[in-house]
């Protein structure tokens, strides 16, 4: 059996630093709660509530000094109400997400009309319009959406992609737009090491030495999802969150594997996924051969 990793895959830089602040914060004996997952991950919020730092949906059911705000980021306004709860911030929120914060501020002031490419119910685009009038913008998934609208009313328009998306689906949307309001123009919003990671997924399901993908990540990651999307019509493929969910049919006459994983899933996960996969090579008396690129980024151990 033959083990393919993407060339870009897992841990993006936002939350790997997301990661760290709250490990760090809780090993100096920090107490805090983390609003929401801090990243979509369910083996690192285990861990992290392992660690005493546990996860609550609202500000109102902190009990402890400090409150953490996710990598997704969150509105202005909760920043105020944490303070006025007496709260501390331990704020991990992705640089590129407060890239987007600021992006959609200053159209907004120069009078456009904002559109969001996403997910209405993605913390990372709630995060984005809680506090806007819903009079100044709109959040549109599909082409059917975004004909259903009158572009036309509005001088100038601003569109902008939740960061985690494949823009290439969305590209007959935007172009929708487009044509009924000339005016329109778009931000680069979709996170580079999100696209880098789709790129080398993509090029892992062309790989002819590859029969079968496994897509590493948690049950609600977007970003997770989509590379299983990008994967499923081209290749055999499979979303896992780690080592438990394989099973040991999907690889009877498979000879080559490839591995790709979410920007929300730790290196450790990764690794137990392909020391797994070694193990049930060893239990056929298969050879394997862990193939690495030379950029990876991390080795295995």
């Amino acid at each position: 059996m033959k083990v393919k990793r993407a060339d870009k895959y897992g841990f993006c830089s936002g939350v790997r630093i997301a990661d760290l602040k709250v490990r760090r914060f809780a090993g100096q004996g920090g107490r805090g709660a983390i609003l929401g997952q801090v990243v979509h991950n369910e083996r690192v919020v285990e861990d992290l509530e392992r660690l005493g730092v546990r996860t609550v949906h609202a500000i109102e059911e902190v009990r402890e000094p400090v409150i953490v705000f996710s990598a997704h980021g969150v509105p202005a306004s909760f920043h105020e109400k944490a303070k006025a709860q007496g709260l501390e911030i331990l704020d991990t929120t992705c640089k590129f997400v407060y890239d987007i914060h600021r992006e959609a501020r200053r159209s907004l002031e120069a009078g456009a009309h904002l559109v969001f490419i996403g997910d209405p119910k993605h913390r990372e685009v709630i995060g984005y319009t809680h506090d806007l009038d819903p009079s100044s913008y709109h959040i549109i998934q599909s082409v059917e959406q975004a004909r259903s609208v009158d572009w036309s009313r509005y001088g100038a328009i601003k569109v902008l992609y939740q960061t985690t998306l494949n823009a290439e689906e969305y590209e007959e949307v935007v172009r929708v737009i487009e044509a009924a309001q000339p005016g329109t123009s778009r931000a680069d919003t979709v996170c580079y090491a999100t696209k880098e990671n789709q790129d080398a997924a993509r090029r892992l399901a062309e790989d002819p030495e590859v029969d079968l993908i496994l897509v590493v990540g948690g049950r609600h990651s977007a970003n997770t999802r989509h590379l299983y999307e990008i994967c499923h019509p081209l290749k055999r493929s499979h979303l896992i969150q780690g080592a438990a969910d394989l099973d040991r049919e999907w690889f009877l006459e498979v000879t080559g594997v490839g591995i790709t994983a979410g920007a929300s899933t730790p290196d450790y996960v990764i690794e137990e996924v392909e020391e797994r996969l070694r193990d049930m090579a060893g239990e056929e008396d298969l050879p394997f051969e862990l193939v690495v690129p030379p950029d990876s980024r991390h080795r295995p151990r």
